[in-house]
């Protein structure tokens, strides 16, 4: 058993994730997990737990928050989808 780090539950079910730094952090649920590693967008401040996008070294939920603080040349999706 180990002890998440956020919520402190020492829970047989735990997990561990190494980032690329190789960090070790411990949690106990998903929910735990992205309120501590879940970057936060730079505009309306929702933590990213989609694709995101980056632009400038910064971290934004969709184009609509990139466009809002000022990025140009982002959009969500390119062309159409088609079936």
């Amino acid at each position: 058993m180990a002890r998440c780090e956020v919520c402190g539950n020492d829970y047989a079910l735990s997990f561990t994730v190494v980032t690329q730094d190789g960090a070790r952090h411990e949690f106990d649920s998903f929910s735990c997990a992205i309120h501590r590693m879940a970057p936060i967008c730079e505009h309306c401040r929702v933590q990213i737990i989609g694709q995101g996008v980056e632009a400038d070294g910064q971290w934004f939920c969709g184009a609509h928050c990139a466009r809002a603080e000022g990025k140009s040349g982002i959009v969500d999706k390119v062309g159409s989808v088609s079936s």
